[in-house]
């Protein structure tokens, strides 16, 4: 950076000592140039005041920038300076790391976006995700900002739900990588710095409970006893056993939507979706009396709202004597029922709405078990024809 063609050019060391001298002045001003770091020097004006400056080419172009004088500007500071000029300089056009300014918290962050996230979420979706929030990620992010979370964190979250939590956790995890990936669109953080890419979920075997003939017996013969108190929870309850739909599908029904020997839906968990009534749901259907104040087929005593089924079920099932039977159960055995009937893997598929055939794929045990109980009863037949059998 030392103009060329000067080779009476003065150079020293510039530091603190040199810059407390009196040097000579002329009647015009003159630079010394540092002896180690090019382009940094002093200027000495006739005046008797020297000035920090660094010159450097930018762009085709010679430039000069004055830092400071010497009596107001150390003579570290100024090197440093005019070392962090000259470099910025010399990475001029090449790629930049990305700069991500101050970030609000994760809670002002949930606060100024979450009507915006949910949009895309289904009402019990939202509600599910806001309760993930304010239990189990709100408690431990809430007060870190946005860009600051690292995915040691994320694991350091994971190993203190080991236990008790596990399940909430891998609730929580995708919420928490939802916001992360909505701050990625926001220039919030650098896009794929997402801290909960990657991170595993707690392994569980799934809960899979089948009624048995016996256990249709007495939950049909408790519905009927409950039918004269609650006829509208124990109408749900036989539509559930009937069709294998989920509660959500039942319970939100309204008539618009009961196009016998369908329902027809316009959304569902899997989007717009058609659920086959048999004669014994038609029949249910039948029974059921409209409402005036509402086009709810189930709707609360005020009929603003659907009826709350839940409650109700928990107390049934201990009456029954299978305080274990989830609602969803009724499903599962729906397609176990079908299975012993011989009815193909792909159909089932069409009966309970599924998107996916893989996820009509985890009643493929119960089919083999159906195959090994025929395989049974062939082997024994032949076994007593060839006189193996007494």
């Amino acid at each position: 950076m030392v103009p060329k063609g000067r080779s009476k050019a003065r150079r020293a060391l510039l530091d603190g000592n040199l810059a407390r001298r009196n040097l000579p002045l002329g009647k015009s001003e003159y630079c010394i140039w540092d002896a180690e770091l090019a382009g940094f020097g002093l200027r000495v004006r006739p005046s008797g005041n020297y000035f920090w400056f660094v010159r450097l080419r930018h762009r085709g172009k010679h430039r000069r920038i004055t830092l400071g004088r010497s009596d107001e500007l150390d003579a570290g500071l100024a090197r440093a300076q005019a070392r962090r000029i000259l470099a910025e300089a010399a990475l001029d056009g090449l790629p930049k790391r990305t700069v991500i300014k101050a970030t609000p918290t994760m809670n002002d962050f949930v606060e100024a976006y979450w009507d915006d996230l949910s949009r895309a979420w289904k009402p019990s979706t939202t509600k599910r995700n806001l309760s993930a929030w304010r239990v189990m990620i709100a408690p431990t992010f809430g007060d870190v900002r946005v860009a600051d979370v690292m995915p040691a964190d994320i694991h350091r979250w994971r190993d203190e739900c080991a236990g008790e939590n596990e399940m909430k956790f891998n609730r929580a995890v995708p919420v928490l990588s939802a916001l992360f990936k909505y701050a990625e669109a926001l220039k919030m953080r650098r896009q794929g710095s997402n801290p909960c890419k990657g991170i595993s979920r707690y392994k569980h075997a799934p809960q899979e409970r089948y009624l048995t003939p016996a256990e249709y017996r007495r939950i049909g013969l408790a519905l009927r006893e409950a039918e004269a108190d609650k006829p509208k929870h124990v109408a749900i309850a036989r539509l559930l056993l009937f069709t294998g739909a989920r509660v959500g599908e039942i319970v939100n029904l309204r008539w618009e939507w009961v196009r016998p020997p369908r329902l027809v839906l316009p959304d569902s968990k899997t989007g717009p979706k058609v659920i086959w009534l048999s004669t014994q749901a038609q029949v249910v259907l039948a029974r059921i009396e409209r409402s005036d104040q509402s086009n709810l087929v189930f709707p609360n005593l005020r009929g603003k709202r659907p009826l709350n089924f839940d409650t109700w079920w928990h107390s049934f099932r201990k009456q029954c004597a299978l305080p274990d039977v989830r609602i969803h159960d009724l499903r599962h055995s729906f397609a176990s029922t079908a299975i012993m009937d011989n009815v193909p893997l792909a159909t089932i598929g069409a009966l309970l709405g599924h998107k996916l055939p893989e996820t009509t794929a985890k009643y493929a045990h119960l089919s083999d078990d159906v195959i090994g109980d025929a395989a049974e009863r062939v082997s024994g037949s032949l076994a007593q024809a060839i006189g193996l059998t007494p």
